[in-house]
């Protein structure tokens, strides 16, 4: 399932970005969450959306440093539109409390709603040069908190090992954000970078990963205000998929 994260056109009202969306032929949609973009919120607007371009919302993408109660309110959201992930980002290093509620409730959280609520690898960032700047960040993190969705720009700006960071994660994997690095700067489109995307996609395919894959691109790569670009650059961006995952046979091998 290839879904679009609304950050990819940023700019846009909602109401463009599911006409874009379906227009380039996705299958879903992957809600970014804006805090002050009451619509993003709007439960009532966000199901007549998907009602009215036929795109179900598939993931909802929590803000950066969302207190506990905003991610319980996120929790209502996704029960209320129908999503089956929540993506959360990784708190700050010193934000001790609301790094022990996550580890502490997220899990009730799960249990309670039936609900995939998903840790995303943190954005590079160091304090003081070599502390880093988010908890919930390394690999052991990650796969405590059990659920994770995985952006893969964030993996090429670090210099990882994409493929090998995949491995270690791939049991805990519920969701991917999908882009490249080109030039130094994250969230190109996959066809654009240095990033071993291609093996990547494939390796998810065989694996048999059971998630979606979100398109989340910067707008400047998609040529936003110039809509008929857009929609040219979302199916470019799809194709790719489709290419190196869509068409790809998963593995017989237990």
């Amino acid at each position: 399932m290839i879904v679009l994260s609304t950050d990819s056109l940023k700019g846009y009202g909602l109401n463009r970005i599911f006409e874009m969306a379906k227009e380039a032929e996705y299958d879903g949609i992957d809600l970014a969450v804006e805090l002050g973009e009451y619509d993003t919120c709007n439960a009532e607007y966000l199901k007549k959306l998907s009602e009215e371009y036929g795109l179900p919302i598939h993931a909802v993408s929590a803000p950066q440093q969302a207190p506990a109660k905003k991610v319980k309110e996120l929790v209502e959201l996704c029960k209320a539109v129908g999503a089956k992930v929540l993506v959360l980002q990784a708190p700050k290093i010193l934000d001790f409390k609301l790094a022990a509620w996550l580890k502490e409730e997220i899990p009730k959280l799960r249990e309670k709603e039936f609900l995939s609520i998903a840790m995303e690898n943190a954005p590079s960032g160091l304090l003081l040069g070599f502390i880093p700047e988010h908890a919930i960040s390394n690999t052991q993190d990650l796969k405590n908190f059990k659920h994770v969705s995985l952006d893969t720009a964030r993996i090429g700006e670090m210099k990882k090992d994409l493929i090998r960071t995949y491995a270690t994660l791939k049991k805990f994997l519920v969701h991917v954000h999908l882009s490249n690095v080109l030039h130094g700067k994250k969230y190109a489109p996959p066809q654009e970078g240095i990033m071993p995307l291609e093996s990547f996609l494939t390796k998810l395919k065989q694996d048999k990963y059971p998630g979606a894959i979100s398109m989340k691109i910067h707008p400047r790569y998609l040529h936003a205000g110039e809509d008929e670009k857009v929609v040219e650059d979302l199916k470019a961006a799809k194709k790719y998929y489709e290419k190196y995952y869509l068409k790809v046979e998963a593995s017989t091998e237990e």
